[in-house]
């Protein structure tokens, strides 16, 4: 007999878990599962991969503790479609099937897995989409004259670098002048090779950094 867990979420807390739960049991008894588990995120949305419930299911699914995973629907699951077809792959991966109950798909038959895979080709030709419209867009503003790719900061360099030499704090001067702290090191450091006449990296500034971050 395969051992079969229950995984529900609900997004707000005047929902109820029970709900869901009830019709999944009636599967797990119609085809002779054994119901080990159930695990559950209440008030918690889907579109957060990180999730209490999610987490420890993930855990015994590794440890081998369950075969079969059944929820109500794959929303409950995940929001995102690169979610779910992650949580989906390491199912499989690890040799348990997912059943969802409103979708009426189980991934043990082969119409289920050509479902998923199915969903998987979807999120890959969408992301083409979305490459293509950036590269479309790119062009058009070379074709407009304008510039592409990241635009330099609008920064006061030197009145940057001489409040980092006067002493302020690394963190004030990212502040004051709306940048990382990484990027008052470069200016810094950019700075003292001008001076120096050197191309030779001073790597002082870049140690302070990395001693404040710490």
């Amino acid at each position: 007999m395969k051992r079969a867990v229950l995984y529900g979420r609900t997004s707000t807390p005047d929902q109820h878990l029970e709900s869901q739960f009830i019709p999944l049991r009636d599967i797990v008894a119609q085809r002779g599962l054994e119901l080990t588990g159930v695990y559950s995120d209440f008030g918690i949305s889907g579109s957060k991969a990180r999730r209490p419930g999610i987490d420890s299911l993930l855990q015994d699914a590794r440890r081998g503790k369950f075969d079969v995973i059944l929820v109500a629907a794959f929303d409950r699951l995940a929001r995102s479609t690169r979610n779910f077809l992650e949580l989906v792959d390491e199912f499989e991966s690890l040799g348990i099937k997912l059943i969802s109950a409103r979708e009426a798909v189980d991934t043990s038959t082969p119409i289920g897995r050509m479902f998923v895979t199915l969903l998987g080709s979807i999120a890959e030709l969408e992301k083409s989409f979305i490459r293509e419209r950036i590269k479309a867009g790119m062009r058009r503003r070379k074709l407009d004259g304008l510039s592409v790719g990241r635009q330099p900061l609008d920064v006061d360099h030197e009145a940057l670098v001489r409040d980092r030499l006067a002493g302020m704090s690394l963190t004030a001067v990212a502040s004051k002048y709306s940048i990382s702290r990484a990027s008052v090191v470069r200016f810094v450091r950019l700075a003292k090779q001008r001076e120096l006449g050197t191309s030779i990296p001073i790597r002082v500034e870049a140690q302070q950094f990395a001693a404040t971050a710490a």
